[in-house]
């Protein structure tokens, strides 16, 4: 007998404060959790486990498309990142896996995955569906999802209640501040600066040759 299952949503706009009080709101179950408290810079790994999601670095090959950076087996609930790109290490990993959290959170019938699961384990006739792939590649496209899924991994390794405590009373106007507060959050200075930007903290044109030389983003 196989089954159906629909593993990945519909895709729909999402409003950027409804992204980040996801973000937020999985920060304050950690918190409330034992063995999980917050802990800054955040280890996106350990956000991953704490949604019973599994990190693997593995070599991921290229396909049709090119290169991929990384990608999300939700019926293996297991997000793999490709450990054959260097940049994807320190910082860019931390964004990449946050990412991933992003689609499994925005993107993915968690709850459908879940039911599957445990219908696979009690119906020994039930057929396994072929397991289905969300890629993140190199370059990003920020629309739709990828756009969503950035975000949210921004809104979760740099939540507004950290930056506010972090940046009162500094001049975020200074690069060494800025680099010493990405620094401190385990974050990409682009990162940074974008977050900031949206946050309306800062004002930097868009066309910063700072930016442009570390606009590479899981």
């Amino acid at each position: 007998m196989r089954t159906q299952i629909q593993i990945f949503k519909p895709f729909r706009f999402i409003p950027k404060a409804a992204i980040a009080a996801k973000a937020n709101q999985i920060l304050r179950q950690m918190e409330q959790t034992p063995n999980y408290g917050l802990k800054f810079p955040l280890d996106a790994s350990r956000v991953a486990e704490f949604l019973g999601l599994d990190v693997v670095w593995d070599h991921i090959p290229d396909d049709h498309q090119g290169m991929i950076a990384a990608r999300i087996l939700p019926l293996e609930r297991l997000i793999e990142i490709n450990e054959t790109i260097p940049e994807l290490r320190g910082g860019f990993g931390e964004s990449t896996i946050a990412h991933e959290i992003g689609h499994w959170v925005l993107h993915i019938n968690s709850k459908a995955v879940e039911q599957y699961l445990q219908s696979l384990e009690s119906s020994p006739t039930l057929t396994p569906i072929d397991n289905q792939v969300l890629l993140c590649r190199n370059e990003v496209n920020l629309k739709g999802i990828e756009w969503q899924a950035q975000y949210f991994a921004s809104c979760l390794l740099m939540p507004q209640f950290k930056l506010e405590e972090m940046c009162q009373g500094q001049n975020l106007n200074q690069w060494k501040k800025r680099y010493q507060l990405a620094a401190q959050l385990g974050v990409t200075i682009s990162n940074l600066v974008h977050r900031l930007k949206d946050l309306e903290w800062i004002d930097l044109p868009n066309n910063s040759r700072s930016l442009k030389k570390l606009n590479y983003y899981q």
